[in-house]
């Protein structure tokens, strides 16, 4: 992937950060809006998204705050009512949120095996890293139709790429967590399908691994901060004219489905 097509400025721009008042969606929100986006916070738990968003506004930036249950239809579309009725657009849309349930923490195997990993575990896991954001961007597409440059960042998993689940050298390879796993995988499908289907306009969306995060879902023994992971998301967030879409990338790198 060519190198240098992102812009310098985001100033004017409105991008929302789902599961962004904590992790890395914090810092992805804060770097955005060091770009000069005005970021909406979205996030379950509404009081830690106004505080979040006060203190970034304490040093100067343009946030807002948003009660976003990403798995909840009624939040889904009180989401495109609200950014309607403040913004009439969004330009960047950074699907985030996500959960890990089929062990501690990103780095270590599964409790279960995929033969007898729990219903509820696949089912709830599904629910948050596949359904709701395939969801939340039907819902909001309008709103990103309307902006000049509409980019919308699926944050991913190395976990998710085929090439690397069946590669017995791959790091990710010992882990099979059949939620976490497959739930990325469909998301980097759902992004190659949505990108063929707008290609001819000017919305670019991509699949982006973040890294190994030293956050609550990555572990301590991650080996990049959270800091680290919001470069490459925001890399894909603000992609100028010649940047690549339906595509999975790990900072400059792209990586095999």
């Amino acid at each position: 992937m060519p190198n240098g097509n992102t812009t310098s400025s985001l100033h004017g721009k409105f991008a929302l950060v789902t599961g962004g008042a904590r992790g890395l969606g914090l810092e992805i929100a804060q770097q955005l809006a060091t770009l000069g986006a005005h970021v909406i916070i979205g996030a379950r738990d509404t009081a830690k998204a106004e505080a979040v968003a006060t203190e970034l506004r304490n040093l100067g930036h343009a946030v807002s705050a948003l009660k976003l249950d990403v798995t909840s239809d009624e939040d889904r579309q009180a989401a495109y009512a609200e950014i309607d009725r403040a913004h009439g657009r969004l330009d960047i849309l950074i699907n985030n949120a996500g959960i890990l349930l089929d062990s501690p923490d990103g780095g270590t195997p599964a409790t279960r095996q995929p033969s007898e990993a729990l219903p509820n575990v696949v089912r709830d896991t599904f629910e948050a890293n596949f359904f709701a954001p395939v969801f939340l961007t039907q819902t909001l597409l309008p709103l990103i139709r309307r902006s000049s440059a509409g980019r919308i960042v699926n944050v991913s998993s190395i976990r998710g790429s085929l090439a690397h689940l069946s590669d017995p050298c791959s790091p990710v390879y010992p882990i099979r967590a059949l939620g976490y796993d497959t739930s990325k995988a469909a998301l980097n499908a759902f992004t190659i399908l949505i990108a063929a289907e707008l290609r001819d306009t000017p919305i670019k969306i991509n699949a982006v691994h973040p890294g190994w995060l030293r956050t609550s879902m990555g572990g301590e023994r991650a080996n990049m901060s959270a800091e680290d992971g919001a470069h490459a998301v925001v890399k894909y967030a603000s992609l100028g004219e010649d940047g690549p879409t339906g595509g999975f990338f790990f900072l400059d790198e792209r990586l095999p489905w």
